[in-house]
This record gives C-alpha cells, structure tokens and sequence, in this order.
C-alpha cells in the first residue's frame, strides 16, 4: 500500500500531526470540542469535503474523512450496515467518540431503522494505536472486495492534501496552497492572509 499523503502522515511524529491538526482547524474557523476525553479537530472545504480528527488523552487517534460525491459517500445511499462495517478493527472506546453522538458540520449522523442508534459518517477511517497507523479492517475489506480506490474514493487524498504531512508547513506554503486554489484577487490581498497565517502559527507555538 503505497501512498504520498499516507507515507507522510504515518512518518510525522504525533505532536506534529496534532500541531498541524490544530493549526489547520484554527484557519478553516472550526471550533474545537472536547468529547469523552478526546479533544476534536476538523477540517472542511465548505462544499462537501472534510477531515475529522478525535485525539485521546491516553495517545489515541481516530481520523475520519469524506468526499461527498465519491463512491464511498454511504450517507446519500443512507446504508447504515456498510457504513458501522467501516468501523470494524477500530478499538471500541474509539469508535464511541462517534456513535450515538450529536451530528455537526463535519459528520451527520446514519441511523439504523432497527435500532434507532446512530453513528456518523465517514467516507475514511483510519486510527493510530499509541504507534502505528491503521486503515481500519472493515475499510481495507471493503477495498480489496470492491477494488476501489481506497485514498482517493475515500477523501484521504483531498481532505489531507492542506495538512502537508511529510512536506514544508509554513505560513509560506499554506499561503501558496491557497493561492492555487485562486483565493487572493491581488497581491496586497495575499500579503494579508500571510500575515495573517503567520500569527496563527505564532499562536500555536511556531
């Protein structure tokens, strides 16, 4: 399994990918919340997209992603069965952070009509066990049985793209990203959001 964004972030220490985490959360005006001794990130492009981080007080860390117009998008085909199965190998007090919990921006809820009990949304999920990182077993089996393209189906690729796990992290190159994504009108504009960035960076200890 080989993948850029993939490598980089299992190569970045886990203070770093917090740090990134909490610096991107801050500059897409997410606010973070605390759940069940996990304390929440996120991410979302405004259209559709996003990633979801939940990191534990014990070293834990369940990563969910989702691209709205992907395959994996189980919400629009409302299958609850397929997607709890994405949560398959993912250690229980980790995949609590996310069942039977209020939706938010980031992560409306599937319901089970059996039950009634809920659980959110996620195109990706991923975790880290104090160690390593994981593709949880359930996304991985769905993978090798429908030959989907696991990072790219799922919005690891898009959604982790802004964090720059394994490159350069700067206000500089955050500043680029966005100015390919034709944000500034003119340069006085760019030099703002620099500044900008920068203070963020400053605010989380850079």
């Amino acid at each position: 399994m080989s993948n850029a964004i993939w490598d980089g972030l299992v190569a970045t220490p886990l203070p770093e990918v917090r740090h990134r985490a909490a610096v991107v959360d801050e500059l897409a005006e997410v606010e973070p919340v605390t759940v069940a001794g996990a304390h929440r990130l996120a991410w979302n492009d405004r259209g559709g997209q996003s990633a979801v981080w939940y990191f534990t007080d014990d070293g834990l860390v369940l990563l969910l992603t989702f691209d709205h117009e992907s395959s994996l998008n189980l919400y629009a085909e409302e299958d609850f069965a397929l997607q709890e199965s994405f949560f398959e190998g993912v250690p229980e007090p980790l995949v609590a952070l996310v069942r039977d919990r209020p939706e938010n921006y980031e992560s409306l809820n599937l319901t089970d009509s059996a039950t009634g009990r809920t659980i959110h949304y996620a195109g990706g999920v991923f975790w880290y066990d104090g160690t390593h990182w994981h593709v949880s077993s359930g996304l991985a089996e769905h993978w090798r049985r429908e030959e989907v393209d696991l990072f790219g189906e799922s919005g690891f690729d898009y959604c982790l793209d802004v964090y720059r796990f394994g490159q350069d992290f700067t206000a500089e190159t955050i500043v680029a990203i966005r100015e390919e994504d034709g944000r500034y009108d003119d340069e006085k504009q760019k030099e703002a959001d620099l500044t900008s960035v920068r203070e963020v960076l400053i605010q989380h200890g850079r």
